[in-house]
């Protein structure tokens, strides 16, 4: 049966371990090419230059397999990053022309999604938000084939911020509640979705909504030490133009120079940097401290100009134009009026602060005609937004009234199906208790006969145990034994003979002391070994033993279970050395090893062969393993014996029995 059992189990289980063992090898590669994306991941807010080497170094290895196009758009954000915005444009191209985009396969919609994603965020940062909004949709339907993924919230609020770029303040709050609709699908924890939290705070600031502007941004405030570099600058920048557009430009400004700080700590965010310094330059401005303003924003016009970015150009132009009306230059600010960069799209803040400015430069030059006209189409802006703030708080209670009556048909189904599973559940709790108390009544009764059983049988073995020990009392006592013994040894006249006599009753005496106690010490197991040899090595020639007892085991404190060394001796004088031909010799050695104390018993009678005529009954071995195992249950370190066959420096094989005995072993058997 036992062989069958592990015939089945080798043929079920060594094949699933073989193929385990071939995955974890498969998977090794997998997973260092994992970890090579996560790390280039890790470094594009922070180092996009290491991760553009990086990739570079080992992407003419790769073929166009999903490794080779993951890295080539972590390349690609990271161009983002260092506004290579042709270089971006090529890597994407490039990726479009390499697959086939008419395919609808899993594979290649979800590289469409990553590309369109990425296209769409090169748009927006060239303030092309038309194109910009296409893509995102693009890129969220392909996303949309694979199921819902976290990729579908980042796509979501990316075309939220278009929509608010744009000026549809409704559809950017309804893409970025959108997005916490699929965090809560995804169960994504709360202090990941920040971006989400001041983005419906961006939208309320452009409705001029300040105070639940301020209750999101303080959402996404709680989890600032979780966002990334680029995400910690959006966070400050926005809540700074929050603090302007309420003119507190001191509270402002605390927070655009935080945004400063942490940009300088990181050289690869210079488009960051610069975009902060354009909203300084405006607030020192406002402040009237033109030379700071003029330093901000005569220091970014350079680098946006450099990098080709006419929406950033035509936003300090227009900062410019109040610049130089404050500084009563109006001359310049007519030169900057007629020569200002024309963007193919203006989002509506930046046309509200131009038409603001130029109404002031047109007043300034005696043109109150124009002025008037800038005046009016500002009001047009406030009044659209005043219409747009109608619009969501339309919106947000249709969304409310439909969340609230989905939600309460939820709460409705879910307490009827509650419901079931509470009756259900108690009909299996009032089946599982009925069942446990009937196998507990039946377990309690097999329990109480099998000990009524076992108390019978042992009442009885204990019974006849008891007569053979009085039969053997009654036959011969202990006491007329040692009487005869003494009687024998005063009458006879051979010193030998008498010397032999008084190592017999000796022998005797100890073997019924020790038959009484559960442990002796070493001292007197090897007194008790030492007398048994003596008469023993009479009857064999050629014999030899020696005890060896190192210095540092105290023998006379040491205890150790009665007869483990006695037994092993008696067995290898009676079947091992008895009839061997030659030199007989026997070895005992005690020693301390390593907090034991270590006994070996060896002889040089060929080995222990259990199947041998002269092996004996094995009845001594058994009562020591017996009593080894019962003394074991009670000791936290147990004894350890071992029965091996030795090679002898004289080429002989011998018998080795070895005991390591833990120091403090317990001899006490609890009831």
């Amino acid at each position: 049966m036992q062989r069958s059992l592990i015939f089945i189990f080798c043929m079920i289980f060594i094949p699933v371990l073989y193929t385990s063992c071939m995955k974890i090898d498969g998977n090794d590669n997998y997973n260092k090419n994992n970890d090579f994306i996560l790390q280039c991941d890790s470094l594009l807010s922070i180092c996009p230059e290491i991760v553009v080497r990086k990739i570079d170094s080992v992407i003419s290895q790769e073929g166009g397999n999903d490794r080779y196009y993951s890295l080539l758009l972590i390349k690609s954000k990271a161009k983002l990053f260092l506004s290579e915005y042709d270089s971006l444009t090529l890597l994407l191209d490039s990726i479009l022309y390499s697959i086939d985009v008419n395919s609808n396969s899993r594979y290649v919609n979800r590289i469409l999604s990553d590309v369109y994603n990425m296209r769409g965020n090169l748009y927006a940062r060239r303030s092309i938000m038309d194109s910009a909004v296409s893509c995102f949709k693009m890129a969220y339907r392909k996303s949309s084939y694979l199921g819902i993924s976290k990729d579908m919230i980042d796509i979501s609020i990316n075309l939220a911020d278009s929509y608010v770029r744009s000026g549809k303040l409704d559809l950017g709050a309804y893409w970025y509640r959108k997005s916490l609709l699929i965090s809560d699908s995804l169960l994504v924890p709360e202090r990941e979705r920040f971006p989400s939290y001041y983005g419906l705070a961006q939208v309320y600031m452009d409705l001029r909504d300040y105070n639940l502007c301020d209750y999101y941004f303080d959402i996404a405030g709680k989890y600032y030490d979780y966002m990334r570099p680029f995400e910690k600058h959006i966070y400050l920048n926005n809540r700074g133009n929050s603090y302007y557009y309420r003119g507190d430009y001191d509270k402002a400004m605390e927070y655009f120079r935080n945004s400063l700080s942490l940009t300088n700590s990181y050289p690869n965010m210079e488009y960051e940097r610069n975009f902060t310094k354009v909203n300084m330059g405006e607030v020192f401005m406002l402040m009237n401290k033109t030379d700071s303003a003029t330093f901000y924003l005569d220091n970014c016009y350079s680098f946006f100009k450099s990098i080709g970015h006419i929406s950033a150009i035509y936003y300090i132009e227009t900062q410019l134009i109040e610049l130089t009306l404050k500084k009563g230059d109006i001359k310049k600010a007519s030169d900057i009026v007629s020569n200002a960069v024309k963007p193919d799209f203006i989002e509506p803040n930046m046309l509200h602060i131009r038409n603001r400015y130029l109404q002031h430069y047109f007043e300034e030059i005696g043109d109150y005609k124009r002025a008037y006209l800038y005046q009016t189409e500002n009001m047009h802006i406030d009044d659209s937004i005043r219409n747009e703030r109608v619009k969501m708080r339309t919106a947000e209670i249709t969304m409310k009234y439909r969340q609230d009556s989905t939600l309460m048909k939820k709460e409705i189904f879910i307490k009827e199906k509650e419901n079931q599973v509470l009756e259900l559940n108690q009909w299996i709790y009032i089946l599982a208790l009925g069942l446990l108390l009937i196998i507990s009544f039946a377990g309690m009764f097999i329990i109480y006969r099998k000990k009524k059983s076992d108390k019978k049988i042992w009442n009885m073995q204990n019974d006849i145990a008891s007569l053979r020990l009085e039969n053997i009392r009654n036959r011969i006592s202990p006491h007329f034994v040692f009487n005869v013994i003494n009687r024998e040894v005063v009458n006879t006249s051979n010193d030998i003979e008498k010397d032999n006599l008084l190592k017999l009753s000796k022998l005797i005496r100890q073997n019924l002391e020790l038959t009484q106690s559960m442990f002796i010490t070493i001292c007197d197991e090897l007194d008790f070994v030492r007398t048994y040899i003596s008469l023993q090595k009479q009857s064999l020639q050629d014999f030899y033993y020696d005890v060896m007892v190192e210095k540092n085991v105290m023998i006379n404190e040491t205890k150790i279970p009665s007869m483990i060394i006695q037994i092993p001796v008696e067995n290898a004088l009676k079947h091992a050395l008895k009839l061997k031909k030659g030199m007989k010799r026997l070895w005992i050695h005690v020693k301390n090893e390593n907090l034991n104390t270590v006994i070996t018993i060896t002889d040089n009678g060929g080995g222990y062969k259990p199947m041998s005529v002269n092996s004996g009954t094995g009845t001594g071995l058994k009562v020591i393993t017996q009593t080894i195992q019962l003394l074991n249950m009670y000791n936290h370190e147990p004894i350890i014996m071992k029965i091996t066959n030795v090679h002898l420096d004289s080429g002989e094989i011998g018998c080795e029995i070895r005991y390591s005995i833990p120091v403090g072993y317990s001899y006490i058997i609890k009831k």
